[in-house]
């Protein structure tokens, strides 16, 4: 099997050149093994919600999952097709033991894999996620594996309902305004409960892209990719929209676009969604990722916040909630995740907050937004290298004098700009962000930073 599909977060390979129905059932049997060592239960005793995107993909690997499951007598929760944040909620709100979802989150149409995630033994009302690592790790050891053969049961579970009165539990639905909201949910699982949700909102839902397509035809999965948001811009400017959200195609990761149809990076994001909350909760902890703004710490502090830097990912910024009492999470790459969520992610409850917080404020989200932009943060650069620790030590020696930490690759600070640069975990690349006081000076610092990697 290929080692490269196991990754820090979650399993994601090209179906079926690299994960196919018969790889499928060897992830689930060491998937089952890691489960059941962690919670101290026999395979048999274990209760496990399931669930799957509309990718060509998801509904062949988890027919094969399940197969393994029901074989070792598992009760089999199935919430059919949903969002990554229907799937989150599940797994917390009625407390299964583990959770296994068929999706390759934000990737393109060919590809399938997994996400897997425990009920927090550590910690109560929690999500404790498995890594696709995890599971190759124990995929070497499975001779030793022989779990009980008994026939398990698997039942059908209608969540919506529950889950969206969880959703507006976060916040005061009366205080938000008629806006008028364009959605782009890019023919990805958000656009199912979407129209739901705004049901019960004052605001008014205008949706695009909204019709489930596993080959996603009309714009790429993950928004942050080149021109993803075109469509969206202009069907927002022609509605005279208050604002646009789109979700990737698994749907925990949101990004909103101003009146203008001007794209907002998520650290801003983050920034627009924890004011409100610092004004209800006062010294409250806000966890943020190494690479968003300076203005995240430098504003979360300034209106009476903890904040909580993390490495880069989700499952690092969750161990940062628990360890150091945050409420919420935020990153550069539009993941929001919340203490009250089972400290998982949740791009819906994102939007309502950040609804709220737009209608209270009063102001357009472009003069909002503004109010946030005390630095030019250049967009992520992503250099392919031969030796990544090779280039790593060229910027280390250069840059020594100025080097803050290596919790996540290089951070480098100076006076009056700052930058990381950090390896991928899955490619050759080298991820660059750089960080001053103006345009023209981020660009001469990225040039200046690619001429010491490349020299």
């Amino acid at each position: 099997m290929d080692a490269s599909i196991f990754r820090s977060y979650d399993v994601r390979g090209l179906y079926p050149q690299q994960i196919d129905a018969e790889q499928a059932k060897h992830i689930a049997l060491a998937y089952l093994s890691v489960v059941s060592r962690k919670l101290h239960k026999p395979v048999k005793d274990l209760k496990i919600v399931v669930a799957r995107d509309v990718r060509e993909a998801s509904e062949p690997l988890m027919t094969a999952a399940v197969e393994v499951f029901l074989q070792y007598g598992v009760e089999v929760h199935d919430l059919g097709l949903v969002s990554i944040n229907d799937f989150y909620f599940a797994l917390g709100h009625y407390k299964y033991n583990s959770g296994f979802m068929a999706t390759a989150s934000h990737n393109p149409a060919g590809y399938g894999g997994f996400k897997m995630a425990v009920n927090n033994t550590e910690y109560t009302d929690s999500i404790k996620f498995i890594s696709g690592q995890q599971v190759y790790k124990e995929m070497q050891a499975l001779k030793d594996f022989q779990p009980e053969l008994i026939k398990g049961k698997l039942k059908n579970k209608e969540i919506s309902k529950d889950h969206i009165k969880h959703i507006l539990s976060f916040v005061e639905v009366k205080q938000i305004k008629k806006l008028k909201v364009l959605a782009d949910t890019g023919n990805g699982m958000v656009g199912l409960i979407l129209p739901k949700l705004f049901d019960k909102l004052p605001a008014e839902l205008v949706s695009i892209f909204s019709e489930l397509d596993p080959k996603f035809a009309n714009r790429p999965p993950n928004p942050l990719a080149k021109d993803a948001h075109q469509a969206a811009t202009q069907e927002l400017l022609k509605n005279k929209a208050d604002l646009g959200v789109m979700f990737d195609v698994d749907g925990d990761r949101m990004f909103l676009l101003d009146e203008k149809g001007q794209f907002i990076k998520g650290d801003m994001t983050l920034l627009l969604i924890a004011k409100m909350l610092l004004k209800k909760e006062a010294g409250a902890g806000i966890v943020y990722n190494l690479i968003c703004s300076h203005a995240v710490p430098e504003l979360i502090t300034k209106w009476g916040g903890r904040a909580i830097r993390s490495e880069v990912g989700y499952i690092n910024l969750a161990r940062h909630m628990h360890a150091e009492h945050g409420i919420m999470s935020g990153e550069v790459s539009g993941h929001f995740a919340f203490k009250d969520n089972f400290y998982a992610d949740s791009g819906l409850i994102a939007l309502v907050l950040a609804l709220q917080a737009i209608s209270e404020d009063g102001r357009p989200l472009s003069e909002i937004v503004n109010d946030f932009k005390l630095y030019h943060r250049g967009d992520e650069l992503n250099v392919e290298v031969e030796s990544i620790e090779a280039k790593l030590e060229k910027l280390r020696y250069h840059y020594r004098d100025n080097i803050k930490d290596e919790i996540d690759g290089i951070t480098v600070e100076f006076a009056d700009w700052w930058f990381n640069v950090r390896p991928s975990n899955t490619e050759p690349l080298l991820r660059i962000t750089v960080e001053t006081r103006d345009r023209q000076s981020t660009e001469r610092y990225q040039k200046e930073i690619l001429a010491v990697i490349n020299n």
